[in-house]
């Protein structure tokens, strides 16, 4: 019986991924349109995987310079700016809140995103969803270490109502929509459910749903 979801954030939550496709654009425009091409493909082939790491990957294998600590904080601050305010007003994925709004009070809910945890937590703040969730976890943690800190606490040393025992791993689900959702999912034993936009999980042996308005009938499959 589930009794535990994590979620990814951006495409999961919120329709926030398209937020993030044009702030990479915007970021390497100057670079040129075949750049910017290059770069925009790398990302939305890579989503779920932190900015950090993506900007370290489009410097040495795409632009092929040098990524000097001074470029790279400047471009964590730019990209910081040009996709908060956005991210915080960009609508729920249909069902979202929903289930949110009914059920984060019978589910333990919990935050995994590739997004810096200062952000996803101002994110949060600022959206009012701080209420929702158990734990929010973001960057420099990998998605497939968020998910074991999380099993390790819930699954060992917690006992919280309304649940009478700690958790199997069992009793966890991750819900994403990336591919790195999902080997954060199976790189720790838990169930999955792949929200859909294009055909990343086509040849994935998973359940599958355009958005979350059946997400409560899916967790009782």
């Amino acid at each position: 019986m589930i009794k535990a979801v994590i979620f990814d954030f951006d495409g999961v939550l919120v329709e926030s991924v398209d937020i993030k496709t044009k702030a990479f654009a915007k970021l390497f425009e100057s670079e040129g349109n075949d750049i910017v091409e290059k770069v925009v493909v790398y990302h939305v082939k890579n989503a779920g995987i932190s900015r950090f790491e993506k900007f370290k990957y489009i410097y040495k294998e795409i632009i092929n310079r040098p990524l000097t600590e001074e470029i790279f904080d400047d471009l964590c601050q730019r990209f910081s700016h040009l996709v908060v305010d956005e991210v915080v007003s960009a609508p729920y994925v249909k069902g979202a809140k929903e289930f949110l709004d009914g059920y984060a009070n019978k589910y333990m809910c919990f935050v995994a995103s590739a997004t810096p945890q200062d952000e996803m937590e101002e994110i949060i703040k600022r959206r009012h969803m701080q209420g929702y969730f158990k734990g929010v976890y973001g960057s420099p943690k990998k998605k497939g270490d968020i998910v074991r800190e999380i099993l390790a606490a819930y699954t060992l040393e917690h006992n919280e109502m309304p649940f009478n025992s700690a958790l199997s791993p069992q009793s966890f689900v991750y819900v994403g929509d990336a591919l790195s959702d999902y080997q954060a999912a199976k790189d720790n034993s838990i169930r999955f459910i792949a929200r859909i936009t294009g055909n990343e999980f086509e040849n994935i042996d998973c359940m599958k749903m355009r958005d979350l308005v059946n997400l409560k009938n899916a967790l009782n499959v």
